[in-house]
């Protein structure tokens, strides 16, 4: 497995005094996803997407991309992902067409950009699996403040190289279930949900989704395909990323800190002066 954190010899100037120091970086590295099927003409492949993500979980990763991107919708449509260094090739099982009309993308995809690669504005918007929503679900106000102190504690990797973005879910009383790192925000949500799939948890309805940064349109759209409801972030949302919220009724919660959140959409859902179980 190749590593996530990098070691290099670096200069640190302080006050006009010079040191030679090791300091750890966060690995990027591209990642080619191939995909395979049969056809009536026999076995095909292609080259989806080259995305730059940080080492680890890659097949997750595959499978989350695949999957929010609309390509494939159940786990039981693959056979199998095989990673290799830089590489996964995930081959779908006999008589599965991918909707590669879904993948309407350049075959570059920056750590810092979900979409860059689309071709046209229609192939930007995805069709969700998962339509039925609780209407019961609710969470209280406390269980928020405490999300962010928890993500920090987990973030391995960030914690030494300050490089990293992390996506969690978290269950309705705060406990972190699942927790994703890597350079690209969508990479990260990507790994998520891409576990979930490989473990048959979708849709995650009674989950919270924790975003380390800001919430852009990219990462509510991989949520939406997910079936995930709430979603935290530790930055600000974006305009758009706020209509695809309200639009599937999703609860958005930005600017998340240890007492205090805005809520940009589905605000019934946040219960407030409850006390937590």
């Amino acid at each position: 497995m190749q590593p996530s954190v990098a070691h290099i010899k670096i200069k640190k100037i302080n006050a006009g005094e010079q040191t030679e120091v090791e300091d750890e970086l966060a690995v990027e590295e591209p990642l080619e996803i191939q995909l395979g099927w049969q056809e009536a003409t026999g076995y095909a492949q292609k080259n989806i997407s080259v995305t730059i993500r940080t080492p680890g979980n890659d097949t997750e990763l595959a499978a989350g991309f695949l999957f929010t991107e609309g390509i494939v919708q159940h786990i039981e449509q693959i056979q199998h992902i095989l990673p290799q260094e830089n590489r996964v090739l995930v081959t779908l099982k006999p008589g599965v067409v991918p909707q590669l009309q879904q993948a309407e993308r350049n075959f570059f995809t920056t750590s810092s950009c979900g979409v860059c690669g689309k071709t046209d504005l229609d192939s930007i918007k995805t069709v969700p699996v998962f339509t039925h929503q609780r209407e019961d679900l609710a969470v209280h106000a406390g269980v928020f403040y405490g999300l962010q102190h928890t993500l920090q504690q987990k973030q391995v990797v960030f914690e030494s190289t300050g490089g990293l973005h992390a996506a969690g879910l978290f269950n309705l009383t705060g406990e972190c279930l699942l927790l994703r790192e890597d350079v690209g925000r969508h990479n990260a949500v990507d790994k998520v949900i891409g576990s979930a799939l490989q473990n048959g948890q979708l849709p995650v309805y009674q989950c919270i989704l924790l975003l380390s940064g800001r919430a852009g349109f990219e990462l509510i759209q991989k949520a939406v395909m997910a079936g995930i409801q709430v979603i935290a972030s530790v930055g600000a949302p974006s305009s758009l990323a706020v209509q695809l919220a309200t639009e599937h009724n999703i609860t958005l919660i930005g600017f998340l800190r240890k007492d205090r959140f805005n809520v940009y959409s589905g605000a019934y859902r946040v219960r407030v002066g409850e006390l937590t179980s």
